[in-house]
């Protein structure tokens, strides 16, 4: 085990050293300049077709196989928001200060182009089969591309990727919630998420989004408003923590300014590596569902993954730094979620910590679930459609097993994972940017508000 973990330590310090990182911000700035910064100079823009489309009257009605664009962004952003949310703002700002905020601003803006046009290609270059559409990177890659290694070695890396940090490693964190806060067995948990899990991902992509649907405007409501209330508690302290977040950016705070180059490098790798983490720009993931929308139109599908990123990074994200930052919660000694419990007890006592276990459950749940149907669609890919039930069982098995055992390593293994899944991705997007086209502003049209095609 020690040799593993050895391995695994040296490809990690590979596969998320600088150069990934500077790989990343690349392809984000490449996209950027591709859709000419839509992400901010079309806001109003993919704000209405997204958020504002939410309330229309008008409802599609989805052919059988088929998801909502809505439904495709639910799934998509339950299987982004997860741990990472709480768990991982916390570390991020332990290991990189309050400067790492900032830095997790940058990778969001830039994921937002990066997102789009993975959504985009993904729409561009699906396949119909018999249950609905299906895609992702190893569809793009092998049909854009031509090259069936690259789609092979996305899928493979997708599929352990989802039974690691997909199905284990949220498991683990729902279990450790639940013990710490209701002294719920691990086992117990684990029994009944295996069961549920299994009777949720039976159902398909279908039933997968009818569950997301209901459960994520729940969790992503509760968990604002409670940041909220937590930081208008503290309000006199929001200036000073806004203004840690660019001083501490640059090195420039108390902390660290005389390590002016090691204070900066800090931040921007913890929050840039937790800033992919938290919205999976990039990773890949997020296509393999959005390619199941009844859409017919790639630039609206990217416009529902800028949103998702807007959501989960720029609001969720900053909401949980904020609350950490404005309670003096990054002076307390404390890490991942009993930092984030710390801000919210300073609030509501007890109560507090009873919401951020809540809330890592529900977060965890949301994420094995979703991440089910990257490795299915990964495996079906593969095989072409066999070995599905067997993938199932396994993935909900794995649940239980990640509920019961310690996943240090599990974790490590599954943070190499993602890094290796990115990889072929990002080559693709960059490779195949001059496929992805920029949706009109209303302004470029003249058809008004009418500036998509429509279906």
């Amino acid at each position: 085990m020690e040799t593993a973990e050895k391995i695994n330590s040296i490809i990690n310090s590979i596969v998320w050293g600088p150069f990934m990182l500077i790989f990343l911000a690349a392809v984000g700035v490449i996209m950027s300049v591709r859709i000419g910064f839509f992400q901010l100079r079309g806001i109003r823009t993919w704000w209405r077709e997204t958020f504002g489309s939410m309330f229309s009257k008008k409802k599609r009605e989805t052919k059988k196989g088929e998801i909502s664009s809505f439904g495709a962004m639910s799934a998509a952003l339950a299987g982004a928001i997860g741990t990472g949310n709480i768990v991982g703002v916390a570390t991020a700002i332990t290991l990189g200060g309050a400067g790492a905020v900032f830095w997790m601003w940058i990778a969001a803006f830039f994921g937002m182009a990066t997102i789009y046009a993975e959504n985009y290609l993904g729409v561009l270059y699906r396949e119909k089969h018999e249950n609905g559409y299906v895609g992702g990177p190893m569809y793009y890659i092998s049909k854009g591309l031509h090259s069936k290694f690259m789609a092979a070695a996305f899928a493979i890396f997708c599929i352990l990727a989802s039974i690691g940090m997909g199905s284990m490693t949220q498991a683990n964190s729902v279990a450790c919630a639940m013990e710490v806060s209701f002294n719920i067995p691990p086992a117990a948990v684990g029994l009944f998420l295996s069961v549920f899990v299994l009777i949720i991902i039976f159902g398909g992509i279908s039933r997968i989004t009818k569950l997301t649907e209901k459960l994520l405007p729940f969790m992503a409501v509760s968990f604002i408003l409670g940041a909220l209330i937590v930081i208008a508690f503290n309000i006199q302290n929001l200036p000073s923590a806004i203004s840690s977040v660019f001083s501490s950016a640059f090195g420039l705070d108390s902390v660290s300014g005389g390590f002016l180059g090691y204070g900066m490098s800090r931040a921007v790798k913890y929050g840039i590596s937790r800033g992919v983490f938290s919205n999976e720009a990039g990773l890949g993931s997020s296509p393999i569902v959005h390619a199941a929308a009844d859409t017919a139109i790639p630039e609206r599908q990217g416009m529902w993954g800028i949103f998702q990123v807007f959501i989960d990074t720029i609001v969720m994200c900053t909401l949980t730094a904020l609350c950490i930052l404005c309670t003096g919660g990054a002076e307390s000694n404390l890490d991942g979620a009993a930092l984030g419990a710390y801000a919210f007890e300073s609030v509501f006592g007890d109560f507090g910590s009873y919401f951020v276990c809540i809330s890592i459950a529900l977060f965890g749940f949301a994420t094995l679930v979703t991440w089910s149907y990257f490795g299915e669609k990964s495996l079906e890919y593969l095989t072409h459609g066999k070995f599905i039930g067997v993938y199932r069982v396994i993935y909900a098995l794995s649940a239980f097993v990640g509920c019961i055992l310690e996943l240090k390593f599990v974790w490590a293994v599954a943070d190499t994972l993602n890094g290796l899944m990115a990889i072929p991705n990002l080559i693709a997007l960059l490779l195949l940017s001059a496929k992805v086209k920029p949706p009109q502003t209303p302004s470029q049209s003249t058809s008004g508000r009418r500036f998509l095609r429509r279906e």
